[in-house]
């Protein structure tokens, strides 16, 4: 039996869950899962879905066959199967702890992607990324190359048919172009610090704060630097017996941990926009599962 995934956004009123789950029922499908949200302030309503096709029906007779219902409720809709992997383009500047925690948990299956290429402006982890037979492409970007250079990031993009870029701590503003082109599909991690520290040495002026607590944001890139709808973020505490280094430390720790969650969540189709927002459903059970350790 094949296991798919219905993902639905429309405008909240009822007998939507009835509508979904008897159009399952009729089409020989076992709901397995489900999360819902009721967003009352905007009158949105969001659903996420997992089921069984006990009666072998396929992607393209479900997706045909739910059009009237879609219509009827003014929905957004996607069906997809749950064992297609997405593809993903990874970019990192100089700093790899994002990059090499989620090569890791590439490789044992943790995150079930298809890393399809890793662009860099630096050629720092050629070596690493080519050793995953992962294609790498080293890209440098300047004011004056600036529109050439993501030219040829798209193109990558495009010819590897990418649905997602993660931003490894890449350490370059992308122009409005690539933000709107690639909308809701390109996923970046920071500190959560902003936007009380900003520039150099966030860590550093954190030390000479005392501030007590550290932590991560990773949210979908936009226009607004740093602004983006906001997927998943942690802390971790602190005290005045740490350094600047231990600060630095800690957070590439929950930096690595924020962001692989954020990708865990939108490659399982869990996350909404909703407007400046997101919806993010809990995981499925056993979508955290490896398929071999180390």
């Amino acid at each position: 039996m094949t296991k798919y995934c219905l993902t639905v956004a429309c405008p909240t009123t009822r007998g939507i869950v009835a509508a979904i789950s008897g159009y399952l029922a009729e089409k020989g499908c076992n709901i397995t899962d489900s999360s819902q949200f009721d967003d009352m302030e905007n009158d949105q309503f969001f659903m996420r879905v997992s089921f069984l096709s006990e009666e072998g029906v396929g992607l393209e007779e479900l997706r045909a066959d739910f059009a009237e219902t879609a219509k009827a409720f003014g929905m957004v809709s996607a069906f997809h199967d749950e064992a297609e992997k997405m593809k993903v383009v990874i970019m990192v500047s100089r700093f790899g702890h994002c990059l090499n925690d989620l090569l890791y948990r590439w490789r044992i299956g943790a995150l079930p992607i298809e890393i399809v290429a890793v662009i860099s402006n630096h050629m720092d982890y050629q070596k690493v990324v080519v050793n995953h037979d992962i294609p790498f492409h080293c890209i440098k970007v300047t004011k004056e190359n600036k529109p050439q250079a993501e030219a040829e990031q798209m193109r990558i993009v495009r010819d590897s048919g990418a649905e997602l870029i993660v931003l490894a701590r890449y350490m370059q503003v992308l122009s409005d172009e690539m933000c709107k082109a690639m909308s809701g599909r390109i996923i970046n991690i920071h500190h959560s610090f902003l936007p009380s520290f900003k520039g150099a040495n966030p860590y550093k002026q954190a030390f000479e704060r005392g501030v007590k607590l550290i932590g991560a944001t990773s949210h979908y890139v936009t226009a607004d630097l740093d602004e983006g709808p906001i997927i998943e973020q942690d802390i971790i505490r602190v005290t005045h017996a740490q350094s600047p280094d231990d600060y630095v430390s800690l957070g590439r720790d929950v930096e690595s941990q924020v962001l692989a969650r954020a990708i865990h969540a939108h490659i399982h189709r869990r996350v909404f926009l909703n407007g400046n927002k997101t919806v993010v459903f809990p995981p499925s059970p056993g979508s955290y599962a490896s398929e071999r350790m180390g």
